[in-house]
């Protein structure tokens, strides 16, 4: 898939778990999971919203477009 989630390495940089990242969002935990292993089809810009607010970064941090013929 071409996009890229790269969740995981903001909340690295961030030292901000999944767990807490879904608290202060209030979603669920699992649905942070599925969006850090990109596993979802789509995300809703009020939670992209959220989790710029408090990973205090911008959409292009958290996903990356990369044509399917470029190398990982």
């Amino acid at each position: 898939m071409p996009i890229i989630v790269n969740l995981d390495v903001m909340l690295a940089k961030r030292k901000m778990r999944s767990r807490d990242l879904a608290a202060r969002i209030g979603i669920a935990e699992q649905n942070v999971s599925l969006l850090k292993s990109g596993k979802v089809k789509g995300v809703r810009f009020d939670t992209l919203e959220k989790i710029c607010e408090i990973l205090q970064c911008q959409p292009g941090d958290i996903l990356e477009y990369r044509p399917d013929d470029e190398p990982t």
